[in-house]
C-alpha cells in the first residue's frame, strides 16, 4: 500500500524516539475463542518499507481444520524472518494483550516454539492512549480522532467467531463461502493493521490539533 511522505515530528515518540516504526511491526488477530482459544481465524501485519513508501502487509486465514496448526507456522516463520531479515524490534498492537494470549495459547497448544515477547519489544496504543490521556478509548473512536474512515463496516467478534467455527468444523464451507464474505473479513483485518501504522505516525499532529480545538 503507498505511504504519503510522513513527517516525523508527527510521530508517537517512545523514550525520546520517534523513528521506531521504521523497526516496527503492525500486528493484529481475528480468533475463535469458546471457552479457550481454538484457533487463529485471521493472522495480520505489515510493516513500513522505507526505500519504496510502501506498506508491506502479510495475512494469513485458515480455510479448513488442518490450518489450525498451519497458520500458527507461518506467523512464526513471519515474525522470524521479520526479526533476522527485516531487523524489526518492536510490535505495535491496541490492546494487544487478547491476541498475545491467544497465539501464545495456541503456540503452546501446538508445540510452536516463539515467544513473541522475547523477541519484540510491545508497544500497546490504547495503554499509550489512556497514559496520555488518563481516559480509555476504542479502535474505531481513535479512529475517528485520525480522521480514518473504513471501507467496509465493523465485523463483531461474535459473528467472525461463528464464521472460523463453520470453517474448521465442515472443510467444504470455504469453498461455499461467497468471495464477498471472504474479502470483507481480509478487509476488515488488513484495516486494522494499517490504521495502526496511520495512527502511530500522525499521533502527535491529531492531539495537537484536538488540544488546538479545545483552547478555542
Amino acid at each position: 500500500m503507498e505511504v504519503e511522505k510522513l513527517t516525523e515530528e508527527n510521530s508517537l515518540v517512545i523514550n525520546g524516539d520517534n523513528h521506531l516504526y521504521k523497526d516496527a511491526i503492525f500486528f493484529d488477530l481475528e480468533h475463535y475463542i469458546y471457552k479457550k482459544p481454538i484457533c487463529v481465524g485471521v493472522f495480520g501485519c505489515c510493516y513500513y518499507d522505507e526505500q519504496k513508501q510502501k506498506l508491506e502487509v502479510t495475512q494469513y486465514m485458515i480455510e479448513n481444520k488442518m490450518d489450525v496448526k498451519s497458520i500458527l507456522f507461518l506467523a512464526k516463520d513471519y515474525f522470524n524472518l521479520m526479526r533476522t531479515k527485516y531487523n524489526k524490534k518492536y510490535i505495535v498492537t491496541f490492546s494487544g494483550n487478547n491476541d498475545f494470549t491467544v497465539i501464545n495459547y495456541l503456540f503452546q497448544k501446538y508445540n510452536v516454539d516463539l515467544a513473541i515477547e522475547e523477541e519484540f519489544t510491545q508497544i500497546d496504543l490504547q495503554k499509550q492512549y489512556e497514559k496520555e490521556n488518563n481516559t480509555s478509548i476504542g479502535l474505531k473512536s481513535l479512529e475517528r480522532q485520525f480522521n480514518i474512515f473504513r471501507d467496509t463496516e465493523v465485523i463483531s467478534g461474535s459473528n467472525l467467531a461463528k464464521t472460523f467455527s463453520k470453517i474448521i468444523k465442515d472443510n467444504d464451507y470455504i469453498i461455499r463461502m461467497p468471495e464477498e464474505k471472504k474479502e470483507k473479513i481480509l478487509l476488515y483485518n488488513e484495516q486494522d493493521v494499517v490504521s495502526l501504522f496511520h495512527i502511530y505516525t500522525n499521533w502527535n499532529n491529531a492531539f495537537d490539533t484536538e488540544l488546538v480545538a479545545i483552547k478555542e
